[in-house]
């Protein structure tokens, strides 16, 4: 499914959210790493020291370290484990504004050898990558540098570049809120619930807003409007929420357990063409772009996935099926005619 979304929109920019999106998280360094070349790229540069790249890579983690675990507690070994530095330097290095000697000399160690050996990979797909690379890293070891490639400088300076810098964000704190409930493993089991009065993904056991829906989900449609599938631009253009199957078609499916206010049946979309659209039935082309949105969701960690695959098993699904989403929509829409 990785190479279906891929295929739907052959971009640097669907390569990208193959890295952050779809790509294993046992830890955050990915989230960190996303965020400082997006910085440095986004100011045209073709190519950048690792050192100066080291220190918003490392003070976007102790920024998070703050409010919340980056790592699974069974993944941090201690010791000289670069998080474990990181923890131990966050108040020095918020304290300072810029990371202590100490936790940029870890980070710029370990990111060569950990995480930019593996932001490309793709999760599951025996060693495969992603099909454009943003950087090399070249140089000695005493003075490595950065290659930025075309590819991340298209990202980086797209039209869309506010939308993929929020879907980064919206990520981090999906993954977060995942570590920080290990314990319960509540959102692992249940998944996420969304909240219609913000629009927020919200925790369910901690009832903490994790995200919003259409920063979490827009990435998973490629940014583009699920109604006219052009692409959103937040502060160009207006974005709502739109119900697929609008919420007063609920009457119609009473007695059954679809629920039209959970994630698989919300979409982002331009607020114009939402009130075009207003409760009428969704057509073909709607249907068939949020089945593919599911079905890439589908191929993201927990917990967007475990909240998805909830809905396909209450209904006698398997959530593991290639096809099961078409087939869930389909019945849905049969149900309404």
């Amino acid at each position: 499914m990785t190479v279906d979304f891929f295929r739907e929109e052959p971009t640097a920019r669907s390569s990208w959210r193959l890295a952050v999106l779809m790509g294993a998280n046992s830890r955050t360094y990915k989230f960190a790493l996303g965020e400082a070349l997006l910085g440095a790229a986004a100011e045209g540069r073709t190519d950048i020291l690792l050192r100066d790249l080291a220190r918003p890579y490392a003070m976007s983690l102790v920024e998070h370290l703050a409010q919340a675990p980056q790592a699974s507690l069974r993944s941090v070994a201690g010791g000289t484990d670069f998080l474990t530095v990181a923890q131990e330097e966050t108040e020095a290095s918020i304290r300072l504004g810029a990371p202590s000697e100490r936790l940029l000399a870890a980070a710029m160690k370990s990111m060569p050898e950990m995480v930019m050996q593996k932001f490309h990979n793709l999760r599951g797909n025996g060693g495969a990558e992603v099909p454009h690379r943003f950087y090399e890293v070249t140089g000695s070891s005493r003075e490595r540098v950065v290659k930025l490639t075309d590819h991340l400088r298209e990202v980086a300076l797209s039209e869309q570049k506010l939308t993929l810098e929020a879907e980064l964000t919206a990520r981090w704190s999906i993954v977060e809120t995942s570590f920080a409930a290990e314990v319960g493993r509540s959102l692992v089991e249940e998944g996420v619930a969304v909240d219609m009065t913000t629009l927020r993904i919200t925790d369910k056991e901690r009832r903490r807003s994790v995200a919003g829906v259409t920063e979490a989900v827009i990435g998973f449609q490629h940014g583009r409007c699920n109604i006219c599938a052009q692409p959103l631009t937040p502060g160009a253009d207006e974005v709502a929420v739109d119900h697929v199957f609008p919420y007063s078609f609920k009457r119609l499916l009473s007695g059954t357990k679809v629920d039209l206010d959970a994630i698989w049946n919300l979409a982002p979309a331009h607020r114009s063409c939402n009130g075009q659209k207003s409760n009428q039935p969704p057509s073909q082309g709607q249907l068939t772009r949020l089945a593919l949105r599911n079905e890439a969701i589908m191929q993201s960690p927990h917990p967007l996935k475990r909240t998805l695959q909830l809905t396909l098993k209450a209904h006698g699904y398997s959530g593991g099926r290639v096809g099961d989403w078409w087939d869930f929509i389909k019945g849905v829409r049969s149900r309404l005619q």
